[in-house]
């Protein structure tokens, strides 16, 4: 049971943590938690419950505005609130280190990635020189980033978002912690990557004893990492307990609507069940249970004494549903009600056509920079696009996929290829000529932090695309539609007059989600809109994109690694590998039958999230991560992917297959496809 007590390795007792923001506003309300050597607790919840707040304070890196209100946190017996900032400095990067929730903006734009995590091992470890390149090396490598050398002179700006993720697990990891907090630490990560890294936390933690606090909305790492569960919402921890319990029999009305919003193939057909309204504002006194304004199961004085803690099972929960003087333990959900739902659009011709599109970036070396080589990130590739279907483009991080939609849309110079929307050739065009294309086709990109002016109100980002393309009759109208865009992502209208930097990760990417949306486009490139959301956030925002495909007859290119959201959503799926697409159908052939290797492995990689999910690991169960990921600049001869394959042979390392059409009009390259 996760008690506070003294034995553990960090003890947090009625933790408190105040924000005076002009009125003071409270993150972070008397949490309690311990984390013994070797354990993994995870802090689960909502965008804006204060998880990460939670992990801020327990490194002593609040926001200058923001203060301990309360409460206690000991780690190894010590008061680390009452240590002088010299001594903090020694504990925060050694004994405890932090993976960040956004690389993106965690890692310094210019220093080489070398500088900063040689910074952290001359710091902690005393490694300078050949010493410390070789354990940086070593380190990249683990984390699965290939060409480790090579990339540690490159800056985060040369780095997809995956492999940023993946350098701030190297730093974090660089201090040889004994406790780690992970902030989302695979929330960019594709799912074989994903997995490679959680077994390699999990390899560390078993053979160090290293402690984790895992912050996390995704239930399959919870259920994949966590011993022990803790559930945060508003500011509070709600309900706690064991894994496998938890997992079985959630015990809290929110916990079990957040199971309830899981997409599954089953229910396609149906719109996902959410929670109404948002999590509620932390600048009020709550009188009651916090969630009791959305919650289905609320009783007449929910909303007017807050709940004491009860055990149950070993657990406990903080809910008037389970006092033994009230009303009777509430009983799982039933089975969610089928929903009728309007049928998709009947696809006619293309909207958006891609042809042996090609994009090749020149490696330039010397004090002359002349070419040396090109990285194929993407690398002679073919799609369609028709209007009310959606076309899932998955692989793993590195693998081309955002440079393939930044292309179609020309904000990438294809090198060779051809991009026609509505039949009219897009590429080589310049300037007014692409208008056509920038107005019917847009893009929700893969960091919202870094595509929202950080100087520019919410509102202001919203209304700039509508007030260019003349989007509403007049300024009134398009505020309103402001207000319904924000309603309609999750978020309160109210925010409309806040800076990107006052929002969350998820937050942030439904604003960028809503000013897509926001021009009335024909086609959207959707750059892993979902991932940085919490379950049931993603519920919202996919059965928004369902609503709004099926109204407005929308075409989208869905990039992303979450294979859950692909079956859920996606018409067609086209698997990506080093530049290429080497399997491509509808989504129930290529998920149900897939013909090649790569994407049996991507499959393979799923997290699960039911009962009989896979415990936490032990050191004998789990290799030393060392991910054989080949290089875009040099890629192996043959079949890119015969180095990972068991099936390779001879011919598969001396020749690239070429496609074999399959039953369901889609087609495979490979020469020995699965049956």
């Amino acid at each position: 049971m996760m008690t506070p007590d003294d034995t553990g390795l960090l003890t947090v007792e009625t933790l408190s943590v105040d924000i005076d923001a002009g009125q003071r506003i409270r993150p972070v309300d008397a949490v309690s938690f311990s984390i013994a050597p070797g354990e993994t607790v995870a802090l689960l919840g909502e965008s804006g419950c204060g998880k990460s707040m939670t992990a801020l304070a327990l490194m002593r890196l609040l926001p200058a505005a923001g203060r301990v209100a309360g409460g206690g946190v000991r780690y190894h017996g010590e008061d680390l609130l009452a240590l002088p900032e010299a001594r903090m400095r020694r504990v925060r990067g050694g004994g405890m280190a932090m993976i960040f929730q956004e690389p993106a903006t965690s890692l310094n734009p210019v220093m080489t990635v070398y500088h900063q995590i040689e910074e952290v091992l001359s710091r902690h470890r005393g490694m300078r020189g050949a010493a410390a390149r070789n354990e940086a090396a070593r380190l990249l490598t683990a984390v699965g980033i290939p060409d480790a050398e090579r990339r540690l002179d490159e800056y985060p700006f040369q780095f997809s978002g995956g492999m940023k993720q993946r350098v701030m697990i190297a730093m974090a990891l660089a201090g040889d912690p004994d406790l780690l907090i992970a902030d989302e630490p695979t929330t960019a990560l594709d799912v074989t990557l994903q997995a490679q890294v959680l077994d390699l936390l999990a390899a560390l933690q078993a053979s160090r004893r290293m402690g984790m606090l895992l912050i996390t909305h995704d239930l399959g790492v919870v259920a994949r990492m966590a011993h022990t569960v803790a559930v945060m919402y508003a500011g509070e921890v709600i309900e706690q307990g064991a894994r496998g319990a938890f997992f079985e029999r959630p015990l809290h009305p929110y916990s079990r609507k957040l199971f309830a919003a899981l997409p599954t193939p089953a229910g396609r057909e149906q719109p996902l069940d959410t929670l109404p309204g948002m999590v509620p504002r932390l600048d009020q006194v709550f009188a009651g249970c916090r969630f009791a304004p959305r919650c289905p199961d609320a009783l007449a004085h929910c909303d007017k004494r807050p709940p004491a803690w009860y055990e149950v099972d070993g657990r406990r929960v903080r809910c008037h549903l389970y006092d033994p003087a009230g009303a009777a333990i509430a009983a799982a959900p039933a089975e969610m009600p089928s929903v009728a739902t309007s049928p998709r659009a009947a696809a006619s011709g293309p909207l958006l056509e891609v042809r042996e599109l090609a994009v090749h970036f020149p490696v330039r070396k010397g004090v002359l920079k002349r070419v040396s080589g090109h990285v194929k990130a993407v690398d002679g590739i073919n799609l369609s696009l028709s209007p009310g279907r959606t076309l899932a483009l998955v692989g793993e991080s590195g693998c081309g996929k955002t440079t393939a939609g930044k292309a179609l849309m020309q904000l990438v110079r294809p090198t060779g290829g051809s991009v026609k929307l509505a039949g009219v050739e897009q590429v080589g065009r310049r300037g007014r000529a692409l208008h056509a294309l920038r107005q019917q086709v847009q893009m929700v990109f893969q960091d919202p932090f870094a595509s929202l002016n950080p100087r520019m109100r919410i509102g202001d980002i919203l209304n700039e695309g509508m007030a260019a393309l003349k989007i509403g009759d007049s300024a009134q109208a398009r505020s309103q539609r402001i207000d319904s865009l924000l309603t309609r992502v999750g978020l309160d209208p109210a925010m409309r007059d806040r800076y990107p930097h006052a929002f969350s990760g998820g937050q942030r990417q439904r604003i960028a989600l809503a000013r897509a949306l926001a021009v009335a486009p024909k086609v959207i490139v959707c750059d892993e809109p979902t991932s940085a959301l919490d379950v049931s956030v993603q519920a919202q925002i996919l059965n928004l994109l369902r609503d709004v495909q099926r109204s407005e007859g929308l075409a989208y290119l869905f990039i992303t690694h979450n294979i859950a959201v692909v079956d859920y959503l996606a018409d067609d799926v086209a698997v990506m590998y080093l530049g290429r697409i080497v399997e491509q159908g509808t989504r129930e052939q290529v998920l149900r039958h897939p013909r090649h290797p790569y994407t049996r492995t991507l499959l393979d990689a799923v997290l699960t999230t039911g009962p009989a999910a896979e415990a936490p690991a032990t050191a004998a169960q789990v290799p030393a991560a060392e991910v054989p990921l080949p290089s875009p600049l040099n890629p192996p001869s043959g079949c890119h992917f015969h180095p990972r394959c068991a099936r390779a042979d001879a011919m598969c390392r001396a020749r690239y297959p070429d496609a074999s059409a399959t039953a369901d009009g889609g087609f495979v390259r490979c020469h020995h496809p699965l049956g």
